[in-house]
């Protein structure tokens, strides 16, 4: 592990960094902070950062095809346009949720539907209000399963016959067998248990080989996690403890850019880890992830390899605001 590098490339700080996404076409890494309500792009070539304003707390983001972004604010989907500064909401789960819940970690399936999960504010382990959602392309809502605490990383196996999903206070990661036709899930089980002193299970991504990589709240670390084998096969450790997410990006797609936090730390905890709530890069010499280059035309959102979408998505930008 002394050979692994890790660089603190954003140093502007988040309260509650989240949600990173590489960008390609202008080399930059879109962000959250969601405790700061707002949307953040940084341009990796210049270190300029530009971001937008939210109205709630926001959750995540991902790009849209058609320009700007979607992201989840509280208990809505809504539409980032981000040449006129503006937020349109979409669709709200406000009749499906409890109360005290809020949207918190999302991505895009292979196939452009939008899953997105809430969590409960009380974050206890016994409180299991939240649920995962999916926003579809013609923007109805699905609820996918219930009874969750904190909804967190997901991401889908490199054939997307495989949902992988994280629920924090159950200390595990988890998976499903998916239909990518449907979007349904289904046969639900433990893929990793965490150990004790790894903390709390956070945002993930997936790389090249189909390797998990977990980002730990309260660890300073980010695993990866060999799902088939549910073995722990690497650690890269950072200089602040409350780690988010992670996402694979730059050049060649071997940079590991992952998010942090300083929601919650006292002034002595600040004054022990300066670069807390700063954004990292770790340089992966042998592990990568496939660019997210395929999209949907016309479509709401951003879409994997291989995708389907251009088959099932078919949407006028101009019905839905943009």
């Amino acid at each position: 592990m002394s050979s692994i590098k890790v660089e603190c490339v954003i140093k502007e700080k988040n309260e509650l960094g989240e949600s990173p996404v590489w960008e390609e076409k202008d080399s930059s890494l879109l962000y959250v902070d969601i405790m700061g309500r707002r949307v953040s792009r940084w341009n990796s070539l210049t270190s300029q950062i530009e971001s937008i304003a939210t109205e709630k707390l926001v959750g995540s983001v991902v790009p849209r095809q058609a320009g700007g972004y979607v992201i989840v604010e509280e208990t809505r989907f809504a539409f980032v346009d981000w040449v006129k500064r503006s937020i349109t909401a979409v669709a709200h789960v406000n009749d499906k949720e409890k109360p005290n819940t809020r949207f918190n970690d999302g991505k895009v399936d292979p196939a452009g539907r939008f899953f997105a999960g809430t969590m409960c504010l009380d974050m206890k382990p016994e409180v299991m209000d939240a649920a995962l959602y999916t926003l579809h392309p013609d923007h109805s809502v699905v609820q996918q399963f219930d009874k969750v605490r904190i909804s967190n990383g997901l991401d889908w196996s490199l054939d997307h016959r495989i949902f992988y999903y994280i629920d924090s206070l159950a200390f595990m990661v988890e998976a499903f067998d998916y239909n990518i036709q449907t979007g349904g899930l289904s046969n639900r089980r433990m893929v990793y248990k965490m150990e004790k002193d790894e903390g709390i299970p956070d945002g993930m991504c997936i790389d090249t080989e189909g390797k998990l990589w977990v980002a730990c709240f309260n660890g300073g670390r980010v695993l990866r996690i060999d799902p088939q084998t549910g073995t722990r096969l690497q650690t890269v450790k950072l200089p602040a403890e409350k780690t988010t997410s992670c996402c694979f990006g730059g050049k060649d797609y071997s940079d590991l850019y992952v998010t942090s936090a300083y929601t919650g730390m006292d002034s002595d905890s600040l004054a022990k880890q300066p670069q807390a709530g700063c954004i990292f890069k770790e340089k992966e010499k042998t592990m990568k992830a496939y660019p997210l280059t395929k999209k949907a035309s016309t479509s709401l959102l951003e879409v994997g390899v291989n995708s389907l979408a251009q088959d099932i998505i078919q949407l006028n930008s101009a019905d839905h605001g943009s």
